[in-house]
């Protein structure tokens, strides 16, 4: 079985991830192909879709929020992600299990006594009229039900769990403010997420294996599960191995992916590119090392903005006072740091329309 060493990996998630070279697709179009964004941080997702798109005009996304085609909504890993609108009808229903699994594993005690199924009944019925509302004042909506159990926990499991829900505008438009508001995607959407198949089968699962892999892949059953945050797709998978290719890594584990999909050549050039905090192309994997070093792994997770230089994440990044602000993890060749103040400045007027805006360095590690 052919061996795909970790630069191949790569260059390979780069080019899925449209980060190789940036992608002439309509908006929607990229959020579809990448799987949705993570988003919990509401103006993250320019910057992603800025790094991946030619001329991306984030007016565009914002339009497509305020008209229904995109949504904020938890999904994987219970995380707050942006999808479009077709994803979320179709997905959400499979997720259900794991949503509300991730809640009570953080509020299991203080959501003792409370049966679930009641609880999204009473939310409902106070969600009946229509009116978005945040999740504190869902809670107390319907704490008088349940008084010893804690209003947040109450509110969690309903926003994140036990009813689909959207994070409307003007949270998550383009430089605009806004508290989080929720109201039931069937209001939204004007209709209820898909159920799922009656015959047991899983299209679903199989769906986002195919969709998984033409975005993220070669991968592991492991990296599929990490990012969706699903237990039960290896069932998914052994549905259409037939259709799949095999390879190993060099830890020996046994990756799937699609036989037409694009794996690079490995010495093909990678960009700078600054990414986002909780970027899709570094939370995607179980095993991220093939675009970050397991020294710095934790970054990942911590919320920081990285720069990929030779496609691995090489700099964190901020922005003070207009300005981006790199701080490398490594020496960097003048070279890398004359490719990475071009991306920089570019970045910088992308984010504040001030020309005169600039991209400074903090001093790298000795």
């Amino acid at each position: 079985m052919t061996v795909l060493r970790t630069r191949a990996l790569n260059r390979a998630a780069l080019a899925r991830q449209l980060l190789l070279d940036r992608a002439d697709l309509p908006v929607r179009d990229a959020v579809a192909h990448l799987c949705g964004l993570q988003a919990q941080e509401p103006q993250e997702p320019f910057t992603g879709l800025w790094s991946r798109l030619h001329a991306f005009d984030p007016a565009s996304l914002s339009d497509l929020l305020t008209g229904r085609a995109v949504v904020r909504t938890h999904l994987m890993r219970r995380t707050v992600h942006l999808l479009t609108a077709d994803d979320v009808l179709a997905w959400r229903s499979r997720h259900d299990p794991m949503l509300r699994q991730k809640v009570l594993g953080t509020y299991r005690r203080e959501l003792d006594g409370v049966d679930l199924d009641e609880l999204a009944a009473a939310g409902r019925a106070v969600l009946a009229d229509g009116e978005p509302r945040s999740m504190p004042d869902l809670a107390r909506a319907v704490a008088g039900r349940w008084p010893a159990a804690d209003t947040r926990a109450l509110g969690e499991m309903l926003v994140a769990a036990l009813i689909p829900m959207v994070q409307l505008p003007p949270r998550g438009l383009w430089r605009a403010k806004g508290g989080v508001r929720n109201l039931a995607v069937s209001s939204w959407l004007g209709r209820e997420p898909d159920t799922p198949a009656p015959d047991g089968t899983d299209p679903v699962g199989v769906a986002l294996v195919r969709r998984y892999l033409a975005a993220y892949g070669p991968a592991a059953v492991a990296d599929i599960r990490a990012w969706s945050g699903l237990a039960g797709l290896p069932a998914a998978v052994a549905a259409i191995r037939d259709e799949l290719v095999s390879f190993r890594d060099e830890r020996g584990r046994e990756l799937l992916d699609l036989p037409g999909a694009p794996r690079p050549d490995p010495d093909t050039p990678a960009p700078v590119r600054f990414l986002p905090a909780f970027d899709n192309a570094v939370l995607g994997y179980d095993d991220r090392g093939r675009i970050i070093d397991g020294e710095h792994r934790l970054l990942s997770v911590a919320g920081a903005r990285v720069v990929l230089v030779d496609g691995r994440v090489a700099a964190t990044w901020t922005v003070e006072e207009g300005a981006v602000v790199v701080a490398p993890l490594r020496r960097f060749t003048r070279a890398e740091r004359a490719e990475t103040t071009a991306e920089g400045t570019a970045l910088a007027l992308f984010l504040s329309d001030k020309e005169n805006d600039e991209v400074r360095f903090a001093e790298p590690p000795r």
